[in-house]
Formats: C-alpha cells, sequence, structure tokens
C-alpha cells in the first residue's frame, strides 16, 4: 500500500470523506469501503450525527467529524443548520473526495462543497416515500435534487427505476449517471446456513418498521397463517421500531402484535446473520421506494428464500418461482398466499430454492463489484484537476 496524492493538493494524501445520516450506517453498510479505502492508502474521514457507532467507525481507522441531521425531519431552520455545518467542515480545505449516501446528505452535502473544489459521488439509495405520497413534501424533494445534484460529479443508483427519474426530470446529466447492483454484500460474512429440520416454518421481516415497508400486511398475513397452522409457523421481525419518521409504526403497535401471538418483535441487532440463519424465508413487502433492500441482499447471500413486493428496487432480488416468490404491493391476500408456497414446500425444496438466491447474489451483487467501482471512480476524478 502507497499513499495516494490527488493532483492540486500540494502532494498531501488524498482525503475521501464518507457521509451519512448515522454513524450506525456508515459502520454497518459502509466498513468495508472505508477499510478498501485505506487499503489503497486514502486517508479516510467519516461524517455523520455522532452516536455509539462513532468509536467503532474510528476503530476502523477512519477520523470521525460530527454533523447535525435532522433524519426525517422537514424543519427548514434545522436543514439549513445542517448545510452551514457542512459548509464549515468543507471549509478546512482538507476534503478532495465526498462520497455521499442518504438523502440529506446527497442534497446538503452536495451544495455545501460550492466554492470548495471538492469531487462530490453521491449514491441515490431509493427515493422512499416522499416519491409515492405526493404532496408539498415531494415537491420539495424533487427540487432540492433537481437543484443539488447538478452540481455532482457522479450520481449512482441501484436501479434504472430511479436512474430515469432523475434524467427524466433534468436533475442530473446523463453522461453522470450510473447504475450499481445495490449497496451489494459481504459474501465473506453472509455465508450459506440451513434452517432447522423440525417442521416449524419460520419467517422474518428485516427493515426499519415503517408503514411502507408492508409491516402491517406482514403482521395481518401472520394472523391469518397463524389461525391454519397454529405453532407450526412462526413469523419475525427485526429492525429500528418507533423511529424518527411519520411513518413509523410505535412501540405501542408492535407489543399488541407480540401480545395476540402473532409475530415476536427481535428489536435491533449488529448481527443481523444470526437471527437470518434461524429462519427458513426472509419477507419484505415493501411498497416504500427502495433502491436494493440490503436485508434481501443479506438473506439471499445465506441462502434463503426471499418473498418480497414486484415493486421498484425489491423485484430485482428475485427470479419469481426461482429463488423466491413476488407479491402484489399492498395486498395482504397475494403476501398470505406467497407464504404459504414457501410452507407448503418440503424442507429440501426450500433448501434448493435459498441455494438459487446464493448463486443470484454471487453473481450480480457482490459487494466487491460496488466497492471496486466506487474507488476506481475516486481515482478518475482525484487525479483531475479542479474546476
Amino acid at each position: 500500500m502507497s499513499a495516494k496524492f490527488c493532483i492540486g493538493n500540494d502532494n498531501k494524501m488524498c482525503t475521501v470523506a464518507i457521509s451519512a445520516n448515522t454513524s450506525w450506517y456508515i459502520y454497518n453498510f459502509r466498513k468495508n469501503t472505508i477499510r478498501a479505502l485505506i487499503n489503497e492508502g486514502y486517508r479516510v474521514v467519516a461524517i455523520s450525527p455522532y452516536d455509539e457507532y462513532s468509536k467503532k467507525i474510528e476503530g476502523l481507522g477512519a477520523e470521525f467529524i460530527n454533523v447535525h441531521i435532522d433524519q426525517g425531519g422537514t424543519n427548514p431552520i434545522k436543514d439549513i443548520k445542517t448545510l452551514l455545518s457542512f459548509r464549515t467542515i468543507y471549509s478546512r480545505g482538507d476534503i478532495d473526495v465526498v462520497l455521499n449516501f442518504t438523502p440529506k446528505n446527497n442534497i446538503y452535502s452536495t451544495v455545501a462543497s460550492l466554492g470548495y473544489q471538492i469531487k462530490v459521488i453521491n449514491s441515490v439509495a431509493g427515493l422512499g416515500s416522499l416519491f409515492i405520497n405526493g404532496g408539498v413534501k415531494c415537491r420539495i424533494a424533487r427540487l432540492l435534487y433537481g437543484f443539488s445534484q447538478k452540481f455532482a460529479h457522479k450520481v449512482f443508483f441501484q436501479n434504472d427505476d430511479d436512474r430515469s427519474l432523475f434524467v427524466d426530470s433534468k436533475f442530473v446529466s446523463v453522461e453522470k449517471t450510473e447504475r450499481l447492483p445495490g449497496s451489494g454484500v459481504d459474501l465473506s460474512r453472509f455465508v450459506l446456513t440451513e434452517a432447522p429440520d423440525d417442521s416449524i416454518v419460520r419467517f422474518i421481516l428485516v427493515a426499519r418498521m415503517l408503514y411502507e415497508k408492508g409491516v402491517v400486511h406482514y403482521v395481518e398475513a401472520a394472523k391469518k397463517l397463524k389461525d391454519i397452522y397454529g405453532n407450526k409457523v412462526e413469523f419475525k421481525l427485526l429492525g429500528f421500531l418507533d423511529v424518527n419518521n411519520p411513518s413509523a409504526i410505535t412501540t405501542f403497535e408492535m407489543e399488541k402484535w407480540v401480545a395476540e401471538g402473532a409475530v415476536n418483535y427481535l428489536g435491533i441487532s449488529d448481527q443481523v446473520e444470526d437471527e437470518i440463519a434461524k429462519v427458513d424465508c426472509v419477507v419484505l413487502p415493501s411498497y416504500y421506494r427502495e433502491g436494493v433492500p440490503k436485508s434481501l441482499l443479506e438473506a439471499g447471500a445465506m441462502g434463503k428464500p426471499i418473498i418480497t413486493t414486484d415493486n421498484i428496487g425489491c423485484r430485482e432480488t428475485v427470479d419469481d418461482g426461482i429463488n423466491g416468490f413476488l407479491c402484489k404491493p399492498q395486498s395482504t391476500d397475494s403476501l398470505f398466499n406467497a407464504l404459504k408456497k414457501i410452507i407448503s414446500m418440503s424442507h429440501e425444496e426450500r433448501i434448493n430454492m435459498g441455494q438459487r438466491s446464493r448463486k443470484k447474489i454471487e453473481i450480480e451483487f457482490d459487494e466487491r463489484i460496488i466497492i471496486d467501482r466506487y474507488i476506481s471512480t475516486i481515482e478518475t476524478l482525484s487525479l483531475k484537476k479542479s474546476g
């Protein structure tokens, strides 16, 4: 490994910043990107709100800078503070390339970089509920994306639908865009596993607990199937609850479902693979505008059949009837039928379907593909003279 230098940086080590709306996100989803950049000789700085994962990021060898971001809020005063906070960070003049993840970072970090000769790479990992619901918030989001992305040097998308929307809306020129296969998955961490063959069929939904993730449809389908199969089926949920989002499932709602015996809520975990290993199938009935859901990539890598919706971002993970099943968005009945298909299979049939999931992930979604593309883009941009 030798240190990387950027043209126009007075022979100082080239610095790459990674920016996201939580330190949790950077540590759990981008730790291997940090390691790879450091191994390539870059100085790496992580920019995100301080939380319990910030020290873990420093443990990877990156520097950490705190920035305040109101994740789910739409208060313009708080967003202006976020913009100014990024400006203060970039005014130091020691960052050459910034790799932004999550919506507010894509917008405000990009605008804040203006005038500081920083190369900006944005990753659009889905457009969430804003681009579904319409209304004033949708128009504001479109306005902010349309203004900010013109100043990015590269914009990566996880699916062609989002890429087409941005290009057709003239948010960004097509030559600056590229599609990546999701955020990828670490195939050395998420390995083939087999669920216990004990006559119980187990399902899990791994996501932030939001209505648009299809949580209610999952619970309703679980109730119906529990009435039919009793203790021969189990339905689990794993992920952040009561988050700062108007679509969040509340603690009260979850406790009610658990008390009714429909589902088992597992909380959150940094070792999600331990929970995926125990189940026969991973489910995400999302009608959220996803990028490519990380939980489904991890499930596929571990050799699990997948049930998800025929929806933007989700459908990319499933060849219907081959490694899982697609159901209709916002349809409990369609989800119920897909779950029933998995229950009706033999244990061996589910194992075989899961092995096809693993093969699909190996070919299409290996994290190394994504990291290599980020590094090659950083190298290209950092060797160009600013201007």
